[in-house]
């Protein structure tokens, strides 16, 4: 199952690394057109090399380093990873926000999570756009070996100004999940999200949030959510201060897991995004 995991990942990544690669190849013109003999005439319009639109302008990203550490009665260690890279053009926008968690409780092992996804965002500059989304996701902490999900759905910005922005997506995503010890779940989920990001005091602090909530279509009783708050303190262009807190819940679980789950970080976060 470690195996299989691992292949997943590695082919994700690589689709990853090729969609970031296409850019530069998409920039390319397509030949080169001679010009007129007489280097007297003046080049006529359909004799002018006209470079294709470019598929990818903008390069966004930061990376963030969070956690928390406790000895004495109880020694905690939390360390959680976390990328945000966003690629944008004048009509698509591919962005990919993996992270990484490592967390032990009095020496045992508690998390050691992993997740990878790729969005790919249609007219994301307009107001209503679509988008489509591939991710996996291993858990050691809900004890799950693979969660593999895949969806599309639409967007819509409500706000968007040079201090605010939130924006509301819906989706409908397959989803399977395997279990250490439970059987296989394969089921359909309907995944609202509404994602912000506000700043105050001339961008001196910034309050980000998502929140997802994704009830199965075919059993309701089946629910998941999960919301990321962080507050923001920018050092300079590049690095900011930050602490994050993060709560999740789902009602499907493995018998000795507990269905909801929330922790604090702090941390520091670098790039230009």
């Amino acid at each position: 199952m470690k195996n299989s995991t691992f292949h997943r990942f590695i082919k994700l990544a690589a689709f990853i690394l090729f969609l970031f690669s296409f850019p530069a190849f998409a920039q390319q013109p397509s030949g080169t057109v001679v010009s007129p003999a007489d280097s007297v005439a003046a080049p006529r319009k359909d004799s002018v090399l006209i470079v294709p639109n470019v598929l990818i302008d903008t390069i966004r990203y930061r990376f963030i380093g969070d956690g928390n550490f406790a000895k004495g009665n109880v020694n905690r260690s939390l360390m959680v990873l976390r990328a945000e890279v966003t690629f944008s053009g004048p009509v698509i926008n591919i962005a990919t926000n993996p992270r990484f968690t490592y967390g032990k409780q009095n020496g045992i092992l508690a998390e050691r999570d992993s997740y990878v996804d790729v969005f790919v965002d249609v007219f994301k500059k307009r107001k209503t756009y679509l988008f489509g989304l591939g991710a996996l996701e291993t858990s050691n902490l809900r004890k799950i070996d693979l969660r593999q999900m895949a969806g599309a759905g639409i967007g819509y910005r409500l706000i968007q100004n040079i201090n605010n922005n939130l924006s509301l997506t819906n989706a409908i995503l397959y989803e399977s999940t395997d279990f250490q010890e439970k059987a296989l779940v394969k089921t359909i989920r309907n995944s609202f999200r509404v994602k912000g990001k506000h700043s105050v005091l001339q961008d001196k602090i910034r309050f980000n949030h998502i929140t997802f909530l994704q009830p199965a279509l075919n059993d309701f009783s089946n629910l998941r959510w999960n919301t990321i708050m962080s507050i923001e303190l920018p050092i300079n262009k590049w690095v900011t201060l930050r602490t994050s807190f993060e709560n999740s819940y789902e009602s499907v679980v493995e018998a000795t897991r507990r269905r909801n789950d929330s922790r604090i970080t702090f941390g520091i976060s670098v790039g230009n995004k």
